[in-house]
């Protein structure tokens, strides 16, 4: 044992890294689900040393390397707080009545359904999780292909893509962007400042694209299309007094998380006192059971293993050579980062990868500044979200549609899959790399 604890000290870095790139490739294959990798790598984290288990030392000082210092509780209580929002919310109906009365204003046109779908879906995915998002638009989406007796594959890959990238708008609309923002101390209002007009641009262009590639398919007869126009909505909503306060409450946060460079609230705190407030007229057990759990010690786990990188000097490292490799190039720096999370993430999960980078370049931003730094933020979180497009397995989005239309006889092949989410991936990170170079590099000087 005393062998082990000493090779373990001598070699922190390889050790932990060893763990963190062991639980990448189970996580990446999914034969094992990614919350127990997470919690095992952990552990191991913690039972191999890396990693402090207790808050002080023997001569009674704080120790700096104790686990839970590395463990992003921001993180944490936004999400569970935003998915209890969510859950309370969803079920009133509303989400559905919203989309139900945006197909009547399309008088059943399946081109100006697909693309209002599209549209949609990315704007609730700026204000929930792209998951929740997708599970409450597929079954308006298969009532709709069933009405118009055509193809729901071409509206479900759109979906897709369209949360993915509404997702990436704002903090709150992707974890990776949760994670990037607890990190770099980013707002609410940063988000929306920097990504939302891009984000817009890259929607469009992607939405017109796909509408063009699948117009084929998107044809019907028109007493098919009356019968969509004539949607009857009246008794969507379920309980009007639990809209109301859904409503008011989620609208409230939103402003919250606006405000926050006023107020300087932390927007778990304003996440978890709306979600506090909507539980004094619920079943707490109840509502605690929708709470994606799994998720949640996932992040867990994953702060751990990464806290052991940490720790061990591995991320200084990381940040060292890639500032070697571009000579301190703050350009080549930049591209780097969003090109190669735009690939990687639409190979692995992308909530590890950025929870493996943002603490690189916060070493980075801690060795060349503010300011430099600032543009591989967003580099960052554009490469991570937009990347998680490129295959059917690149975001939990993208799983559950799959998933859920195969259950309905509708397999979307990942080859299928894979010729779309290449092409939108390449035209969404060459429009970000001219976002980014124009915006931050002042390439037009």
């Amino acid at each position: 044992m005393e062998f082990l604890t000493t090779f373990v000290q001598s070699n922190a870095v390889m050790v932990s890294a060893l763990i963190l790139i062991v639980a990448y490739i189970f996580i990446a294959t999914e034969k094992i689900p990614k919350t127990t990798i997470a919690l095992l790598g952990g552990g191991l984290t913690l039972i191999l040393g890396l990693l402090s288990q207790y808050q002080k030392t023997a001569d009674g000082s704080i120790d700096p390397n104790y686990f839970i210092n590395f463990v992003d509780f921001n993180v944490i209580f936004l999400l569970v707080s935003m998915m209890i929002i969510v859950s309370i919310a969803t079920k009133s109906g509303m989400f559905n009545w919203m989309a139900n009365e945006m197909l009547k204003k399309t008088k059943g046109h399946p081109v100006w359904i697909f693309v209002c779908l599209g549209i949609f879906t990315a704007i609730v995915s700026a204000f929930l999780d792209n998951v929740t998002t997708v599970i409450l638009i597929m079954p308006v989406t298969f009532a709709i292909a069933k009405e118009l007796d055509i193809n729901p594959i071409p509206f479900l890959i759109t979906e897709i893509m369209a949360s993915n990238i509404g997702g990436t708008a704002t903090l709150i609309g992707d974890p990776p962007n949760i994670i990037i923002g607890s990190t770099a101390g980013l707002s609410f209002l940063d988000f929306i400042k920097e990504l939302t007009d891009i984000v817009s641009y890259i929607l469009i262009v992607n939405i017109a694209i796909l509408a063009f590639i699948f117009r084929k398919q998107l044809k019907t007869t028109p007493e098919k299309m009356a019968k969509v126009a004539e949607l009857d909505n009246s008794n969507t909503i379920t309980d009007k007094f639990l809209m109301w306060r859904s409503a008011i409450v989620l609208i409230l946060v939103i402003i919250g998380f606006v405000l926050h460079d006023v107020t300087h609230v932390q927007t778990c705190v304003t996440a978890m006192l709306g979600a506090s407030f909507l539980l004094l007229f619920e079943k707490p057990a109840k509502i605690f059971e929708e709470v994606e759990w799994s998720t949640i010690f996932f992040f867990i786990g994953l702060f751990i293993i990464i806290g052991g990188l940490d720790a061990s000097g591995g991320i200084k490292m990381m940040a060292d050579w890639i500032l070697k490799v571009t000579d301190g190039s703050q350009a080549a720096t930049s591209m780097i980062i969003v090109w190669c999370s735009g690939i990687l993430s639409g190979i692995i999960d992308n909530i590890p990868y950025t929870a493996t980078m943002a603490p690189m370049i916060l070493e980075i931003q801690n060795q060349m500044g503010a300011a430099y730094a600032h543009p591989l933020w967003w580099c960052l979180s554009l490469g991570a979200c937009l990347g998680g497009n490129m295959t059917i397995i690149g975001a939990a989005a993208n799983v559950i549609v799959s998933e859920t239309a195969a259950g309905k006889g509708y397999p979307i092949k990942f080859m299928y899959y894979l010729k779309y989410g290449v092409l939108v991936t390449f035209i969404s990170l060459l429009m970000s790399t001219l976002y980014i170079g124009i915006r931050f590099l002042h390439w037009l000087g």
